[in-house]
């Protein structure tokens, strides 16, 4: 385990849960790659703003249970966790919001480069989240 990716990581998530979106997109590179839940791959800082900007409206959520790792050499690493979450505007595509929560196991592989995240990839059962926001 690399102590410099782990304490990134960690960063990065607590910045996420104290919804402080500046901490949180300043530890990402300008060319951040993000590979979105069975969704398309964006690239660019900017471009991560805006998804985060949706996922904000759209949705309140909290990660716990958190574990981290990471390579020896500290380009890589991945978290597993929970989101505790709730569905506060209908987003495209999907059903309708009514404040339900959820619960949803996810993780998160991580490549890193000078000290900052170049690339999330996202994982969570989209078909589990539907069922549960639908029941």
């Amino acid at each position: 385990m690399n102590q410099a990716s782990q304490t990134l990581i960690q960063n990065y998530y607590a910045a996420f849960n104290a919804g402080d979106m500046d901490t949180f997109l300043n530890l990402l590179t300008d060319d951040v790659v993000h590979d979105i839940n069975q969704g398309q791959r964006e690239t660019g800082k900017a471009a991560f703003r805006a998804f985060m900007e949706r996922m904000n409206r759209n949705y309140k959520e909290e990660l716990v249970d958190m574990v981290i790792m990471s390579s020896e050499d500290g380009r890589r690493a991945a978290a597993e966790f929970v989101v505790l979450g709730e569905y506060l505007v209908t987003d495209e595509g999907l059903p309708v919001a009514k404040g339900q929560k959820y619960r949803l196991p996810a993780g998160a592989f991580f490549e890193i480069r000078d000290g900052k995240v170049a690339r999330i990839t996202n994982y969570y059962n989209l078909e589990d989240w539907i069922a549960q926001v639908s029941a």
